[in-house]
């Protein structure tokens, strides 16, 4: 027998699944923000392929989510898988979701994009392999992604916390 429903779409099903996902992580940061008396808005979107959630201030010049990332990001980090087990509980699912607090990893992308193109600019000029600092997996798949648009290669190299991109010249 043929259903006369038609199928969804695999695009509309996998977007309406991410878009669940940034809901739930929506309901799990607002109670987080409600516990530590926070003010702020939750921008829910789906970017490539993953969920992505924003924590932003009401107020521009209120400053006190910054806490919500911490000095280098390392609060955001944990927040933000803290948010995926809180997804992941509800679904069923592992989530890849990202999470965002008052712009600070838009802010980061935009430094490390900076990072990136004097790496690839030093490697094209010497012709050798240039290594960054040490960065975690956000940072390293923003510095992969600017290298593979310049038209160079790049790796990960190193353990955790060490693991640090390496560029190489075409």
């Amino acid at each position: 027998m043929t259903s006369t429903e038609p199928e969804a779409p695999i695009e509309t099903t996998s977007t309406k699944r991410l878009e669940e996902e940034g809901e739930i992580a929506a309901d799990y940061l607002e109670e987080l923000l409600d516990i530590a008396d926070l003010d702020g808005d939750i921008d829910i979107d789906v970017d490539h392929g993953r969920a992505a959630v924003e924590i932003v201030s009401e107020d521009p010049a209120d400053k006190s989510l910054r806490r919500l990332a911490g000095s280098d990001g390392e609060v955001l980090d944990a927040l933000q898988e803290l948010t995926r087990l809180a997804v992941q509980a509800k679904t069923g699912e592992r989530s890849r979701l990202m999470l965002d607090v008052a712009g600070y990893r838009s802010a980061r992308r935009a430094e490390l994009v900076t990072v990136a193109t004097e790496a690839i600019e030093r490697a094209k000029e010497s012709g050798t392999a240039v290594a960054l600092a040490p960065m975690n997996p956000f940072e390293r798949k923003v510095v992969h992604d600017a290298v593979a648009a310049a038209g160079l290669t790049s790796d990960s190299d190193g353990v955790e916390p060490e693991r640090h991109v390496v560029i190489r010249p075409a």
